[in-house]
């Protein structure tokens, strides 16, 4: 498999080099040069989720990886269930979050574990990676206690909520956690100045663990496969995609999965008042607001990293710039929807329904609506009791987590914090 830096095209890759590096020269995202279709996709969906999903990276990465090894990884890391679950005449909801972090980035950070496992060989590495909510969870879970890898999570102060905040902060060991005075935007931000820091390279060994990572990013694409597997055939003919989108790396996987030839016609990738892109698919003009905090923590982002890799399949006509919508819900409207849901007897968090409101404006009549749920409601206990004036249970997981001490400690959005702080923990 052969990759391009969609910032400076003389830097071509691996997918062993791709996940290895993490970020490209001049914060550059790796992209695959070429995305061929799959053979006999009626067949594929007939397979069970792991093998379809192996065959399906295999397809990707190429023969960089023994089929065999391959399959033991995917089997290792996919090891819960995907569930999709019809909510109302029309639309049916794939739910993502029946992982050990209860959110769809297990898929992601467990594929990227075992990667980074076989490529690196016992060499030392340090995982930084910013989270607005879930990926902090999913990656320390997924590389906790794993040799010769520390983890450096930033995440913004007081702007996740305290389920999402628990399930890394309280790990210790190899997860080091700090709590940034600031936005999402302000953490992503130190950890692009860390990839241009050679002195942090050298001696870290760095990568990143956000969808900036090429293995996250190819693991989601099995997930929206296996929804059109669990669809009935009859309702695989024009099939809307819906995704709730905050640094646009779920919504780049379901392109690539229908360039490669998933039977999906249209994509939303439906976002909060944090409206960058939609302004941007409505006047051509890239202008980012400051961040501004949501019910729908998780997509407080206005600078996605993600958004040059689904740029660059508009652009190439890979996916039809008119198949592709992306609008903003606000506060007000994901609070209608969520009771609007519950009406149907299903409990859905801000994320899932900001997917679901995306779909129900932009489906025509006669196309099957898909909208994802991306993390479990208790994730976001209070405010989904609160908006719903009606108690969820808690999973036993988050449970023990909420019990636990966090162990994070508190910084500013100063680099140089940052980067004293690291060298003082791991040296």
């Amino acid at each position: 498999m052969q990759l391009v830096n969609l910032k400076d095209d003389n830097q071509k890759v691996s997918f062993t080099e791709a996940v290895k590096t993490g970020l490209g020269r001049n914060q550059g995202v790796f992209f695959p040069t070429d995305l061929k279709p799959l053979d006999d996709i009626d067949a594929l969906l007939e397979l069970p989720f792991v093998e379809r999903s192996t065959q399906i990276l295999s397809h990707l990465i190429g023969d960089e990886l023994p089929k065999d090894t391959l399959a033991d990884m995917v089997k290792r890391a996919f090891n819960f269930p995907v569930e999709l679950v019809k909510v109302d005449e029309k639309n049916y909801c794939l739910e993502l979050f029946h992982g050990p972090t209860l959110a769809f980035k297990d898929f992601g950070g467990r594929f990227m574990a075992e990667c980074i496992g076989l490529f690196n060989q016992g060499e030392r590495v340090t995982i930084l990676t910013a989270t607005s909510g879930d990926t902090g969870a999913a990656v320390a879970h997924a590389f906790y206690n794993k040799p010769n890898v520390d983890v450096v999570i930033l995440y913004p102060e007081g702007k996740i909520s305290l389920a999402q905040q628990k399930l890394f902060t309280t790990l210790g060991g190899n997860i080091h956690c700090y709590a940034v005075t600031g936005s999402f935007d302000d953490c992503q931000a130190l950890v692009k100045q860390a990839f241009l820091d050679d002195e942090v390279k050298a001696k870290l060994g760095l990568n990143s663990a956000n969808s900036i990572n090429i293995s996250r990013l190819l693991a989601q694409v099995c997930y929206y496969f296996e929804a059109l597997a669990q669809l009935p055939k009859e309702e695989r003919a024009l099939v809307h995609v819906s995704v709730p989108s905050g640094n646009f790396g779920n919504v780049c996987a379901a392109m690539i999965g229908s360039v490669i030839g998933l039977p999906v016609d249209k994509l939303s990738a439906t976002t909060n008042q944090n409206d960058t892109v939609p302004r941007y698919i409505a006047s051509g003009e890239w202008s980012p607001n400051a961040t501004v905090e949501s019910l729908s923590n998780a997509m407080d982002v206005s600078k996605p990293n993600n958004w040059p890799r689904v740029q660059s399949m508009l652009d190439s006509g890979k996916f039809d710039k008119h198949d592709f919508y992306s609008r903003c819900v606000s506060e007000q409207r994901t609070q209608e929807v969520m009771r609007e849901i519950a009406a149907n007897d299903y409990i859905a968090e801000p994320h899932t329904a900001i997917a679901y409101e995306g779909l129900t404006q932009d489906k025509d009549a006669k196309s099957t609506g898909i909208f994802l749920a991306t993390a479990h409601p208790a994730k976001f206990k209070e405010s989904v009791e609160q908006v719903l004036a009606k108690q969820i249970d808690m999973p036993e997981v988050l449970q023990n987590a909420l019990d636990k001490a966090c162990l994070a400690q508190p910084m500013t959005a100063d680099y140089e914090q940052l980067k004293s702080a690291i060298f003082a923990k791991l040296f």
